[in-house]
């Protein structure tokens, strides 16, 4: 793999959509003509992966394209999305979490970023349907006549290895409510336990052209290349537990990606999944946290009238999927209820020494624990700016582990394009990222291990000492691969961090060659015969 230096990219520039204009037209030759609607500020010359900026005119932003969101755009392409406003949210149309509001509104250690309305928990349950653990003794059409002496209908039930039990989804017939029925269903001798299915929502939220040149800004805070010169995720396996994946984007050519799809759906891949995948292992013109690990792709949020969602069920489902097919770390960027069936998941997957991260949630600082987050086997992350200020609507708590870069992250999206996302979903990629690094060293390392290896080794931003806002402080990942020793030897422990939001004085000052640290690059940016790569999955060479 050839690699590069990556100081000519380490300066950071005002603008939001710089690298947009990099991408579409410098980087793919279209005339910068073309970009002057929508577009401000320096100009960004993006050949690959490592960006490198110079000093261009100043463009004119449309009125009528300001404060939308970006969503996806080509060469031949640019759509936009108007941001998600609380009339959108009540009337079912809005798939974000959060709220938009044109009033910004600071919130103490945040960022003003718009109003961070939290997201009503009164719907979060399926009003007539129940998961149940039942005997797995029983036979389908047993299993059948048990739920119709209750007024219920089975959908489906299955054998979870995961857990050692057989678990089934019932709905209820008629006007019964979900607690009478569950109460009565519960009563019986083969049923070993009962609870609602839980819904669940990805936490991203579309954001408008803002100045704040996001130019792939987590690479610099995440101290990326220099932490590549040691490891790439090299053979670690990382569950993406989401919404589909495009497997054929150009970011992903030749990464090891298998697809699995819990909710046995047609849905197409989808913009969520595919920008969370590409924050761990996107490496053509992007860079991810971990851009030579393999990728389980799984599916378990499908398309509602309220966006991407998913189930108790489901989402079970997906962790058997994970925990079968040998993934090492399982990123969970979505949020919903404390649930008893998935935190029996986790507990077995912990138990079996896998790496959980999750997203801290985006339903703001009034917002109770979400989990999986707040689950005590899952790392959870929260969201920074490209100023290290708090994403507004990142969740708060003691359970937060760390914080990483969530605002305005430049990612790919389906059909070969790219957006501009915020949301704690892509700083738990980011940080699923860095723990394959840290596996990659030493594959050898417990769950407890890599938490308190990320941990230790982050920037403390806020009050001194951890918080319920930064966690510990913002993921360094050069300073996390640094303190992992060989397998035989004990875990070193990285030099006290220097409480400070700005990167430490001896980080700026390392010497030329520690500073010019090579970068990652592939050889061709899209093999040929892509477009015929195969659903079924992508090898890395």
């Amino acid at each position: 793999m050839m690699r590069m230096g990556a100081t000519s990219w380490l300066k950071m520039q005002p603008t939001a959509l710089a690298v947009l204009a990099a991408l579409f037209f410098a980087g793919w030759g279209g005339s910068p003509a073309s970009a002057q609607n929508i577009m401000r500020g320096p100009n960004l010359n993006l050949s690959s992966r490592v960006p490198s900026l110079d000093h261009g005119p100043h463009i004119r932003i449309n009125p009528n394209l300001a404060g939308r969101a970006v969503t996806g755009l080509n060469r031949d392409n640019i759509s936009v999305q108007t941001p998600c406003t609380a009339a959108d949210r009540d009337s079912g149309n809005c798939s974000g979490q959060v709220a938009s509001s044109s009033k910004g509104r600071k919130n103490k250690g945040g960022s003003s970023r718009g109003d961070a309305s939290e997201p009503s928990l009164a719907s979060n349950k399926i009003g007539n349907e129940i998961v149940a653990e039942i005997d797995g003794a029983l036979t389908d059409a047993q299993a059948d006549a048990l739920a119709r002496r209750y007024g219920l209908r089975r959908i489906e039930s299955r054998s979870f290895e995961l857990l050692g039990s057989t678990i089934g989804l019932f709905r209820i017939e008629g006007r019964k409510t979900l607690e009478r029925a569950s109460r009565q269903f519960a009563q019986d001798g083969s049923v070993h336990s009962v609870q609602p299915n839980f819904r669940y929502a990805l936490q991203d939220q579309k954001t408008g052209a803002r100045d704040g040149d996001p130019a792939q800004y987590p690479q610099l805070k995440l101290r990326l290349p220099e932490a590549h010169a040691l490891a790439e995720g090299a053979n670690v396996t990382v569950a993406v537990i989401d919404s589909g994946v495009d497997l054929k984007h150009p970011e992903f050519a030749g990464v090891a990606i298998t697809p699995f799809d819990a909710l046995d759906s047609k849905d197409g891949p989808h913009v969520h999944g595919t920008g969370v995948a590409g924050a761990i292992v996107a490496h053509v013109r992007l860079m991810g946290s971990a851009p030579a690990a393999r990728i389980l792709a799984i599916r378990a949020f499908g398309a509602s009238g309220k966006g991407a969602e998913s189930t108790s069920y489901v989402l079970l489902k997906g962790l058997d999927l994970a925990a079968s097919h040998g993934a090492q770390i399982v990123n969970m960027s979505f949020a919903g209820p404390k649930d008893g069936l998935i935190g029996r998941g986790l507990a077995a997957m912990a138990a079996r020494n896998i790496v959980m991260v999750a997203a801290a949630g985006n339903a703001g600082p009034k917002s109770p624990p979400l989990y999986p987050a707040a689950d005590s086997n899952v790392i959870a992350v929260s969201a920074t700016d490209a100023q290290d200020r708090l994403f507004a609507a990142s969740n708060r708590g003691s359970y937060i582990a760390v914080a990483a870069p969530g605002v305005d992250i430049f990612l790919p999206a389906p059909g070969d394009k790219y957006q501009i996302t915020s949301g704690t979903s892509f700083s738990s990629a980011f940080i699923s990222g860095l723990a394959a690094l840290v596996l990659q060293r030493n594959p050898a390392l417990k769950l407890d291990e890599v938490r308190a290896i990320l941990m230790k080794t982050a920037r403390d931003l806020g009050p001194p000492g951890p918080d319920d806002q930064f966690g510990a402080g913002e993921a360094d990942a050069f300073a996390a691969v640094s303190a992992v020793a060989a397998p035989s030897m004990p875990i070193a422990v990285a030099p006290e961090k220097p409480a400070t939001h700005e990167l430490s004085e001896a980080s700026k000052a390392q010497p030329a060659e520690t500073r010019d640290l090579p970068v990652a690059t592939m050889a061709a940016e899209k093999p040929a015969g892509s477009e015929s790569q195969p659903d079924a999955g992508q090898t890395r060479p």
